[in-house]
């Protein structure tokens, strides 16, 4: 560590929530970089995508201050989280901002969902160097200390280095021992989707309600370039991910139908 580390400042955010395990092990991760600012809901916000709260204000609070970190309790979404604290909560925008390790997989089409990424995605717009951690698994008894190493690698060379603007990075790691991980592998998103389906259910009031559930579809299994291949088959995947959704390779073709 350079012996300007601690001056870094670190925004560290998720969509479980302030108790989920993930964030404890980020902070834990993360407090050896410099000063922190943690922002978060008390409870779950996963799938909020990059909802904002425009209903109803925002309420914070402060829960923990020490001269190493602060920690908020944010009413809002992860989104609101970043612009919250980027514009009122924070002396200065932040060297990094580090959202997550989300439980269960952000790969391929869940990113469109992802709470945990729409803050890193958030932090683009404001030109921050932002990355989104994820830990393949949904078991209540998920061990996040495997994560522990490669947050490290990739948090270490983000203050080095800024990414370009508009892009940040999307980081799913396999739920392996340390050990069983074969190392760290760029790829692509990979394309898939989820297939819903709705469990129809009757309240004790005999109201109908639904619950959505299903599963995921990778749509090229054989690709041995995607973020989906690298995670099933030992790898943490590190996909860059933009701001931009333009459809570039469709743009002369659409002219000529206009």
């Amino acid at each position: 560590m350079k012996a300007d580390d601690k001056e870094k400042l670190i925004l560290i955010t998720n969509d479980d929530g302030l108790y989920a395990a993930g964030l404890r092990t980020l902070i834990s991760i993360m407090k050896e970089f410099g000063k922190l600012v943690v922002i978060s809901a008390t409870e779950s916000r996963s799938g909020m995508s990059q909802a904002l709260t425009v209903k109803h204000p925002l309420r914070v609070k402060l829960l923990e201050e020490d001269e190493d970190k602060r920690v908020y309790a944010c009413s809002g979404t992860p989104t609101d989280g970043v612009k919250l604290a980027v514009n009122q909560l924070m002396e200065r925008k932040p060297d990094l901002i580090v959202s997550g390790i989300n439980h269960g997989s952000n790969a391929s089409a869940s990113v469109l969902y992802s709470g945990t990424m729409a803050a890193a995605l958030e932090g683009c717009l404001y030109k921050i160097t932002s990355v989104g951690f994820s830990l393949n698994s949904y078991s209540s008894t998920a061990d996040f200390s495997v994560c522990e190493e490669y947050i490290r690698k990739v948090c270490s060379m983000l203050l080095r280095e800024s990414l370009p603007q508009g892009i940040c990075l999307n980081v799913n790691i396999p739920a392996l021992k340390a050990g069983e991980i074969k190392g760290m592998m760029v790829a692509r998103q990979a394309m898939g989707s989820w297939q819903e389906e709705f469990e129809k259910r009757k309240d004790p009031a005999g109201k109908t309600y639904y619950w959505l559930t299903g599963r995921f579809i990778n749509h090229e299994p054989e690709s041995t370039d995607t973020d989906e291949w690298a995670i099933h088959n030992g790898y943490v995947s590190v996909v860059p991910v933009t701001t931009d959704m333009t459809a570039h390779s469709f743009i002369d073709i659409l002219k000529t139908k206009f």
